[in-house]
């Protein structure tokens, strides 16, 4: 054999080995590149539902914020309920005592006591405190009303309206703390 045919002969050889070596990549590389496919996919979907984790998270968060804010705003709306609460027969006794002192001849034990059930009243609005108006001839509302009796109406414009107010209702911003008692016409 001539040179150059030994080295036409080494030439093919090193191609073949070429080529050899490339189909063997060729083979193994679909293998790597679809098990690194595979993780990766693997990766981005457990990425997704560490998203989906934390957006929930965060919403539950914003939500628990909102509904504690509001209820601290409810919660200073209404600080001194109980209290109130506590002082409306106070001032249901002073109106008593009122009209007792009103058909006595004492005018100034009368201006005294009414000064003091003014102020009172006063302080007490200051805080937030209404009465619930409510007179007789006016509708009856269950949500509003606390209904103590039915009587025969005495006329027909009464019949299923408030006839007589027993006790005065009162609220505490929008909170309804008592309901007034009243007696409706039948």
């Amino acid at each position: 054999m001539s040179e150059k045919d030994i080295t036409e002969e080494f030439e093919g050889h090193m191609e073949e080995d070429l080529l050899n070596a490339e189909t063997e990549m060729d083979l193994e590389a679909p293998e790597i590149d679809e098990d690194e496919l595979i993780e990766e996919e693997q990766l981005r979907e457990d990425l997704a539902k560490e998203k989906d984790k934390f957006l929930r998270l965060f919403a539950e968060f914003e939500n628990f914020k909102r509904r504690t804010s509001k209820e601290r705003m409810d919660m200073f709306k209404t600080a001194g309920q109980e209290i109130m609460i506590s002082l409306l027969p106070v001032l249901d006794d002073f109106d008593r005592a009122l009209k007792e002192l009103a058909k006595s001849d004492d005018k100034e034990t009368f201006k005294g006591v009414e000064l003091i059930r003014v102020k009172l009243r006063e302080t007490l609005r200051s805080k937030g405190l209404e009465e619930v108006e409510v007179k007789a001839g006016d509708s009856f509302d269950a949500e509003v009303h606390d209904a103590i009796t039915q009587i025969p109406a005495p006329n027909k414009k009464l019949k299923g309206k408030i006839v007589d107010v027993i006790e005065r209702g009162f609220k505490l911003g929008e909170r309804v703390i008592r309901h007034p008692k009243v007696v409706v016409g039948k």
